[in-house]
């Protein structure tokens, strides 16, 4: 999905807006790039505003949600009503700290979820519908008011999006919501129960800001309202090999999942290099284990000890499959790869035998090797671990 791709990389100081309405036949109007802090609060007085003067329909089995000007106020309590409700609907108001400006950003949750939350970076499968939120100016016949306009609607999900790929307000969100359950029909269609759903309230600075994409029809600074549903996730690994191949990065994972090198287990984690989004980054990222700059979700080698974790996770090639372990049969496993922890078989595959007994291995300072121990340090984040052995 192209919408949603992340552009506020080429947003450096210098660039600027050409507008096609033109002074003469050789001169263009420039406008030069927007305030970030001027612009938030100016999105931000108009999606206050919207919550405000607007209530919620919702049918609390499709968790299809409407929302429309308030007509009665005695029975159509606002958005922002909700703000903080010990119950579902509940508006939550988030801190997000990017552009040298702390961002407030509204979303409603309609309903939690019961299963997974993702990671900023996981994959997601979601229906939602986009709108954009604009400010009409006053005419003659009507007086100024916001109206929104929908440029996107997916209500069939067929694949995953990278949350690392879209907007912020998304990264930043959506792991605030969990999965449900999935069955599935005889002709393989899904059925989705219990699922995360809420609506997004994003400020320009958060989406597209002055770039949003030229296939939509969102105009520039304009803040957008999403309503999600969180059907399912994938965990992603994305490391890569720091070049692009047809303007794509080429991956290069290394074996560990993002979530798995959540360090701080806060369920994000953020590369505090890109210096348009952290211009004031924090002194130290708490999910870079060797301190090199490069987050673990992004490092090739992340303890800094001159082996790629690719390499320290593994197997003996003597350790794959049927072998040999202290002179008695032992089952090593399928794959050539430590998992992160050791691994049940799937009772879905009965002629596969998945079972991983051994998970990515910590060494003591004598060199006795690990596999179990909940909490270990992994040889991938052990700077020790080869002159140890």
């Amino acid at each position: 999905m192209n919408k949603f791709k992340y552009y506020f990389v080429l947003l450096l100081a210098g660039i600027a807006i050409v507008s096609c309405n033109k002074k003469d036949d050789d001169d263009v109007v420039v406008e030069p790039l927007r305030d970030y802090q001027e612009q938030f609060n100016v999105d931000n007085a108009d999606i206050e505003e919207y919550l405000k003067t607007n209530y919620i329909t919702v049918d609390n089995t499709t968790m299809d949600v409407t929302m429309s000007p308030i007509t009665d106020a005695a029975a159509q309590p606002s958005i922002m009503s909700y703000l903080n409700s010990a119950t579902f609907p509940k508006l939550v108001l988030r801190d997000i700290d990017v552009h040298g400006i702390k961002y407030k950003m509204y979303y409603l949750v309609l309903r939690e979820g019961t299963g997974l939350a993702p990671m900023n970076t996981d994959g997601v499968v979601t229906a939602y519908k986009g709108e954009y939120l604009k400010r009409v100016a006053k005419t003659d016949t009507e007086a100024e008011h916001l109206t929104t306009t929908m440029f996107e609607q997916v209500v069939y999900p067929t694949g995953m999006l990278d949350l690392y790929s879209t907007i912020i307000g998304w990264s930043e969100v959506f792991p605030q919501f969990k999965t449900g359950t999935t069955s599935y029909n005889a002709d393989g269609s899904a059925n989705y129960q219990d699922f995360g759903a809420g609506v997004l309230f994003i400020p320009s600075g958060l989406a597209y800001y002055a770039y949003p994409p030229s296939s939509s029809s969102i105009p520039a600074y304009s803040p957008l309202i999403f309503s999600i549903k969180l059907y399912n996730i994938q965990r992603l690994d994305h490391e890569n090999n720091g070049y692009t191949s047809a303007g794509v990065l080429v991956p290069n994972p290394d074996g560990v999942f993002d979530y798995q090198e959540d360090i701080d287990g806060d369920g994000y984690v953020r590369d505090y290099r890109n210096k348009t989004l952290y211009p004031n980054p924090p002194a130290k990222n708490p999910d870079d284990t060797d301190g090199d700059g490069i987050p673990d979700f992004l490092d090739q080698d992340d303890d800094g000890d001159g082996y790629t974790t690719r390499l320290e996770i593994t197997k003996p090639t003597d350790q794959v499959g049927w072998g040999t372990l202290e002179g008695q049969p032992f089952y090593f496993g399928i794959s050539k790869y430590y998992p992160f922890d050791p691994v049940l078989d799937n009772p879905n595959t009965p002629n596969v035998d998945e079972t991983e007994p051994r998970g990515i291995p910590a060494f003591s300072a004598s060199g006795t090797p690990d596999y179990t121990s909940p909490g270990r340090l992994r040889i991938h984040l052990d700077k020790d671990h080869h002159t140890a052995k």
